[in-house]
């Protein structure tokens, strides 16, 4: 790719919980999807540079889940949060969007969508893990200083409340972690993992409850940004 390439970059969102939940829906008014493009359009100053984005949404009821041949066809990374609608995303989907990523397409998943069947299917286990609705702090280590995930970061950085995760986490072994969550309840957790799959490759990265305001976070935001960066698709196929 060169540099004066726009990435074409889809946040989905199921977009189920940010209507049913009060807190959720304060929060997220829009959806926390809006949230995420808004931050990429105008990403922290102090993390990695890169092409210029064209970011846009989807949701999962939107015809096709919000996803046409083409649209999907000249996607260059997608964002995927899912919670309730896991097992309503189509198989069809899925099995494009498993085809893409094979191809070059960047995935980024988020929070419960550990629990996605895209995630399921790139990564070959159960992805299940130990969770409790904790009104606690996050503190995440960042464990590989040196990935570009990391650009512009401290030691650490920490969330005022999150939803616990701990291990184990049923994943296939990381190409790298990025960051180790820790817990006042002493749990831990991988909550920045990377793997390459074909020509693509895959990021996942734990925060983001839709009741917490997590998308909100300057350091989140960052993360995110750097993220779409280094998934970004190193070279374009020809037709």
């Amino acid at each position: 790719m060169t540099a004066d390439t726009k990435l074409s970059v889809i946040v989905w969102n199921e977009f189920i919980q940010e209507r049913r939940d009060l807190t959720s829906r304060a929060i997220y008014p829009e959806g926390l999807h809006t949230v995420i493009a808004k931050a990429l359009k105008h990403p922290p100053r102090h993390g990695q540079s890169g092409p210029e984005l064209d970011v846009t949404t989807a949701t999962q009821d939107e015809p096709g889940h919000g996803f046409s041949e083409a649209r999907l066809s000249k996607c260059d990374v997608l964002i995927w949060w899912g919670h309730l609608g896991h097992e309503n995303v189509s198989d069809d989907l899925v099995e494009r969007i498993h085809r893409r990523v094979l191809e070059g397409m960047g995935l980024i998943v988020l929070h419960s969508g550990h629990g996605s069947k895209i995630f399921r299917k790139l990564l070959g286990t159960s992805c299940s893990l130990k969770s409790r609705a904790a009104e606690k702090k996050e503190r995440l280590w960042v464990v590989d200083p040196s990935h570009p995930i990391a650009a512009g970061l401290g030691k650490f950085f920490e969330l005022p409340t999150e939803k616990m995760y701990g291990e184990s986490f049923d994943i296939a072994q990381p190409d790298s972690t990025v960051f180790i969550s820790w817990f006042p309840g002493g749990e831990v957790f991988r909550s920045g993992c990377c793997w390459d799959r074909g020509y693509g490759r895959l990021f996942y990265f734990r925060p983001g409850d839709a009741c917490k305001p997590t998308f909100h976070d300057t350091n989140v935001q960052r993360v995110l940004a750097n993220a779409v960066q280094w998934v970004a698709p190193r070279f374009r196929f020809n037709d």
